[in-house]
């Protein structure tokens, strides 16, 4: 994955706000990368409504 790719929010996998649970499945666009808890990536998605939120790399797939 990279910077400026399209990606869909498959899964989630902690329990998160209704606005968070809104996302699921819907497209977005990769801005950036983040370390999470020293053994994952976390990659920001900004989505069409110029929102963004961070997921776990294993939450989205390439559209």
């Amino acid at each position: 994955m990279e910077v400026g790719q399209k990606v869909r929010v498959r899964r989630l996998r902690d329990r998160v706000s209704a606005v968070i649970i809104k996302k699921l499945g819907q497209v977005g666009t990769i801005r950036d990368f983040r370390m999470t808890d020293g053994s994952g990536v976390g990659v920001l998605i900004q989505f069409e409504d110029q929102s963004a939120t961070w997921f776990f790399e294993d939450e989205v797939e390439s559209v």
